[in-house]
């Protein structure tokens, strides 16, 4: 049988309340709150921080505050900046690419819950993987839901909630998020 940990990384139904996943989480928030409470100059200690929390090298620059469900599931390239209060809800694979820029206040959802409210109220989660290309900039505030691709080389206009896929290399913007124009 597969475990709910398992289940939520394939995009199925799963119970977050399990003891596995409620300890992931309680090990990213206690490295969120270590990582957050960091002096601005100390570069040294929040990179040691990100990677106990992504379980891997790191070569990003993370504004605090910062914050994750468990931070194991986001996968950076090289040179990623996140500016002020963004967050990763990494209940599935989030993989970002080289050069990406979010702006401050950007959500990264990949969490999501069943449309049904019987189904809700048995508990029950899911996820849809996120993945946002190289050499990406998303504007301050904006919403990326679960299961949307941004392709490399695109822009996304400030506050816009991206409920669909962004091919690569266009601007677009709004709420839902639709492309404007070709760069």
């Amino acid at each position: 049988m597969s475990t709910e940990r398992a289940k939520m990384l394939a995009g199925e139904p799963y119970d977050a309340r399990d003891p596995e996943l409620s300890a992931l989480r309680l090990r990213a928030r206690t490295l969120c709150q270590q990582f957050n409470a960091t002096a601005p100059g100390e570069r040294e200690a929040r990179t040691a921080l990100l990677q106990q929390l992504m379980g891997q090298p790191v070569d990003a620059h993370i504004e605090p505050p910062f914050f994750c469900d468990y931070g194991v599931h986001i996968g950076l390239g090289e040179d990623v900046y996140f500016n002020v209060n963004c967050v990763v809800l990494d209940v599935a694979r989030v993989s970002i690419g080289s050069r990406t820029l979010f702006g401050p206040g950007v959500q990264i959802c990949a969490a999501s819950h069943p449309m049904s409210a019987a189904e809700r109220r048995s508990g029950l989660e899911l996820g849809k993987p996120v993945t946002v290309g190289a050499d990406v900039w998303v504007g301050g505030g904006s919403i990326i839901c679960p299961g949307v691709s941004i392709g490399a080389g695109s822009v996304i206009g400030a506050g816009s909630v991206v409920t669909r896929d962004v091919p690569a290399g266009v601007f677009a913007a709004g709420n839902p998020c639709r492309v404007i124009r070709s760069l």
